[in-house]
C-alpha cells in the first residue's frame, strides 16, 4: 500500500467512526483507538504535505486564527418562516395552498423547530467547502474554520449523494453540553452563559477554532438545496441526506392532511421537554418539491412552508416604570421597566408596550403585577394585568405630551397607531438612528462601524448626517474613546467601500418613511436614479405595481425637503451610486412591460427562478397565481390540471418554456 493510499484509508476510517459516533450515537471503536488511528494521520499528513486536504478528520481539531468573518452573499437567500399559534392559522394555510395548487390532495412533512444558530453548508463536487450563517437571509458570515470543527457535520458525504449542493441547518448546544460547560465556569467563577441558543451563535464567531472544537456543539439538518433533480420530495432528499452521513433528526413524520398535522404538535408539545436539546415549536412543510416550486415566495417567506410556535412561557413580575424610546422615524415606543425576572431563557428587564392604545387596552399601570411573555419567543411583550394585585393609590398612566429627548410636542396623525417627534433633524436619537439604519448591513453594509461608534461621532461633533460619514478623517478618528489606529482605517475603508452598494439599496438606506427593503427595488427598477425618483408627481409614483398614496406622499415628502436635497447632492458628489448601473442594466428591457406571467411546471433550458428573473429584466411582472389580470401562463411538464383548467376557463394564452425565450429574443 503506497502512501497517498494510506492516508486515505484511514481518513474513510475515521470519518467512519465519528459519523457511528457523533450522528448515530454508537460508538464502533474506543476513544483510545480512535485517537492512535488520528496520530498515526497526522504524523503521515505531516510528512507528505503535497496530500493535504482540507476535509481531512485532522482539520477537526481547530487552530486558526479568524480576525475579520468576511461577509458573503448567499447564492441562494435563506429566506424566514411566516408563524402561526393556533389551528385556525393552520387551517387558514392549507386553504391558500389548496386555492395556488388547485387541488386538496397535499402531502406535509412535520419537524421539530431547532433552536439554535442558522447554518447554510455548501458542498462542490462532493466536498464541503464553505459554512456561512444566515446573517440577513441576502449575506452572512463565512465561519468555515469554526463549522469543520463540529464532528456531526460530514466533510465528504459518504455514499451516492448529490455534487454540488447546500444543506440549511442549525447549530446548538445541546443541554447536556450546555449545562457541562457551565459548571465548569461557574467552579472556575466565571459567569455562567444564559442559553444555549446564544451560547451556540456565540460560539460560531470565537477567533480562535480551537476553542470552537473544545465546545459539544452539534448541527441539526433540515433542508436540502440544489438545482439537481435527483429526488421528488423533501422528505426522501433528508433520508438520503442521513444515510450519506447528515444529522437530519429521525422526528421528522409524514402526514397527510393538517388534522395529522395538529396531532403532531400536539404530540411534541409535551414531549420536547425530554429532548436533549432545544425546540421552540414545530416546521411545517408541502413535502412535494414540485410543488414547493410551484407555491414560490413571498417577499419574506416560503409560501410552502410555516413554523407553529409552542405556547410561549408566562412569568409574573412587577412594572417599575413607563420610559420612552425614539425611533429614527421619531416614532415613539413607550417601554415598560420590570423588576428583573428569568424567562425562556434569559433574564427579561424591560418589555414593549407598543403605543398609547396598547397601554389604554390593558389599563396598565406602574406599580402593577403584569404576566409576561416573548412574543414568537424573542421580544418580551406584557400580555395582562393581575388586578388583584393592584396597589389602592393606583392612578391610570398618562402617556407622554413631549419627546423625552428634545422635548418638542408630539404629534399624532388620525389613523397613526404612533406618536411622533416632528423635530426631525434636531433630535439626537433620530439623527443617530438615521446614520445606524444608513450604515446596517442590509443598506450601506459599511464594516467597521457600528451604532455605538455613530453615537460617540455625533456626540464628538464630527457627523450630523450620513453624508458627513464621507468627510471623516482617519486623523479625527484615532484620538477618540475606544479607537485606535487599524480600527479607525477598518472605518475609513468600510465607508469608501460603500460607494459600491447598488443603487436600490442606497435608495433603501436613505430612510426615505415607508421605503423598505422590497420597495426600495421596485422605485430603483422603475425610476432608475435618484433624480428621476425625486422629480416624479404623486400620479406618477402611485402609478408603479404596489405603489400607493401613503408611499408616494412620503417620497414627495422627502424630495421636497432642502435638506435633504442637500445631502443627495453631496451623497452624489462623493461617489456613492445613485442611479442603476450600466451592468445591472445589461439585457433588461421593457418587451414584457404591462403584462403579467403565472410560471407552472418543470422546465429544461432555465430553472424556474431563471423564468422570473428573465420576465422581470424584460419589465414583465410574475404573479403566483391565475387570475382575470395575468397575461400568459408559462408551462413546463406537469402543470396542476386544476391550473391548466382555470386558465383555459378564462381564454389565458398558455405557451412553452420555448415560446417564452422566442418572445424576449424577438
Amino acid at each position: 500500500m503506497t502512501v497517498k493510499e494510506k492516508i486515505e484509508q484511514l481518513r474513510k476510517e475515521l470519518h467512519q467512526h465519528n459519523y457511528s459516533y457523533y450522528v448515530l450515537d454508537n460508538a464502533t471503536i474506543s476513544d483510545y483507538e480512535f485517537d492512535i488511528k488520528l496520530k498515526e494521520l497526522e504524523q503521515l499528513e505531516d510528512e507528505n504535505p503535497e496530500f493535504f486536504d482540507p476535509n481531512s478528520p485532522t482539520q477537526r481539531v481547530g487552530g486558526d486564527i479568524t480576525k475579520n468573518f468576511e461577509t458573503v452573499t448567499h447564492k441562494n437567500r435563506m429566506y424566514s418562516l411566516d408563524n402561526s399559534y393556533s389551528k385556525e392559522d393552520l387551517l387558514d394555510w392549507e386553504k391558500r395552498l389548496q386555492k395556488n395548487l388547485g387541488r386538496t390532495d397535499i402531502e406535509y412533512t412535520c419537524e421539530l423547530k431547532y433552536d439554535g444558530a442558522s447554518i447554510n453548508l455548501t458542498y462542490e463536487n462532493g466536498q464541503f467547502v464553505r459554512a456561512v450563517t444566515r446573517g440577513d437571509g441576502f449575506q452572512g458570515d463565512d465561519v468555515t474554520t469554526n463549522v469543520r470543527t463540529i464532528k456531526s457535520i460530514p466533510l465528504v458525504p459518504n455514499g451516492d449523494f448529490i455534487s454540488d449542493f447546500e444543506m440549511r441547518g442549525e447549530i446548538i448546544l445541546p443541554l447536556d453540553g450546555f449545562n457541562a460547560m457551565n459548571e465548569e465556569r461557574i467552579a472556575n467563577g466565571d459567569e455562567p452563559y444564559r442559553n444555549p441558543r446564544n451560547t451556540a451563535s456565540g460560539s460560531l464567531k470565537l477567533q480562535d477554532s480551537a476553542e470552537v472544537a473544545k465546545r459539544p456543539l452539534d448541527c441539526l439538518l433540515y433542508q436540502v438545496v440544489t438545482n439537481e433533480r435527483k429526488y421528488a420530495t423533501h422528505y426522501e432528499s433528508l433520508q438520503a441526506a442521513r444515510k450519506v452521513g447528515f444529522k437530519a433528526p429521525d422526528t421528522i413524520v409524514l402526514a397527510k392532511s393538517i388534522q395529522e398535522v395538529i396531532d403532531f404538535i400536539n404530540d411534541w408539545d409535551v414531549k420536547r421537554h425530554e429532548l436533549p436539546y432545544e425546540t421552540d415549536g414545530v416546521v411545517v412543510k408541502v413535502n412535494n418539491l414540485q410543488q414547493q416550486e410551484e407555491l414560490g415566495y413571498t417577499s419574506k417567506s416560503p409560501r410552502w412552508a410555516i413554523a407553529y410556535k409552542f405556547k410561549a412561557e408566562q412569568v409574573a413580575t412587577v412594572l417599575n416604570e413607563i420610559t420612552y424610546q425614539v425611533g429614527r422615524t421619531g416614532a415613539i415606543t413607550p417601554v415598560a421597566n420590570l423588576e428583573p425576572v428569568y424567562l425562556a431563557g434569559t433574564v427579561v428587564k424591560r418589555a414593549s408596550l407598543h403605543n398609547a392604545d396598547q397601554i389604554e387596552k390593558l389599563d396598565v399601570r406602574i406599580g402593577d403585577t403584569v404576566f409576561v411573555e416573548k412574543g414568537g419567543e424573542i421580544i418580551p411583550k406584557i400580555i395582562k394585568v393581575d388586578l388583584t394585585k393592584r396597589p389602592l393609590d393606583s392612578m391610570p398612566t398618562v402617556y407622554a405630551t413631549h419627546c423625552p429627548e428634545c422635548h418638542t410636542e408630539l404629534v399624532r396623525t388620525e389613523g397613526d397607531a404612533k406618536h411622533y417627534c416632528p423635530n426631525e433633524y434636531g433630535c439626537a436619537p433620530q439623527i443617530t438612528g438615521r446614520i445606524q439604519h444608513f450604515i446596517s448591513r442590509k443598506a450601506m453594509d459599511i464594516e467597521g462601524l457600528g451604532g455605538e461608534t455613530v453615537d460617540l461621532l455625533r456626540k464628538e461633533g464630527l457627523i450630523q448626517n450620513y453624508a458627513d460619514l464621507y468627510e471623516l478623517k482617519k486623523e479625527q478618528i484615532v484620538p477618540l474613546e475606544r479607537m485606535a489606529e487599524k480600527s479607525a482605517q477598518n472605518m475609513i475603508d468600510g465607508i469608501e467601500k460603500s460607494k459600491e452598494i447598488p443603487f436600490e439599496k442606497v435608495l433603501f438606506a436613505l430612510g426615505i418613511r415607508f421605503v423598505g427593503e422590497t420597495v426600495a427595488k421596485k422605485l430603483a427598477k422603475q425610476f432608475k436614479s435618484i433624480d428621476n425618483l425625486m422629480n416624479a408627481d404623486l400620479e406618477t409614483l402611485v402609478a408603479v405595481d404596489e405603489i400607493g398614496e401613503r408611499i408616494a406622499q412620503s417620497i414627495i415628502d422627502f424630495s421636497s425637503n432642502e435638506g435633504n436635497k442637500e445631502l443627495i447632492r453631496r451623497l452624489q458628489s462623493y461617489g456613492v451610486q445613485l442611479e442603476v448601473s450600466a451592468k445591472s442594466m445589461e439585457n433588461q428591457t421593457d418587451k414584457l412591460a404591462g403584462k403579467v406571467f403565472v410560471v407552472s411546471g418543470v422546465f429544461h433550458q432555465m430553472s424556474r427562478d431563471e423564468l422570473k428573473k428573465a420576465i422581470e429584466d424584460n419589465a414583465g411582472k410574475v404573479s403566483s397565481s391565475i387570475s382575470k389580470k395575468t397575461d400568459f401562463i408559462v408551462a413546463g411538464d406537469n402543470m396542476g390540471p386544476s391550473k391548466l383548467a382555470k386558465a383555459e376557463d378564462l381564454g389565458i394564452p398558455i405557451i412553452t418554456e420555448q415560446d417564452f425565450i422566442d418572445m424576449i429574443n424577438a
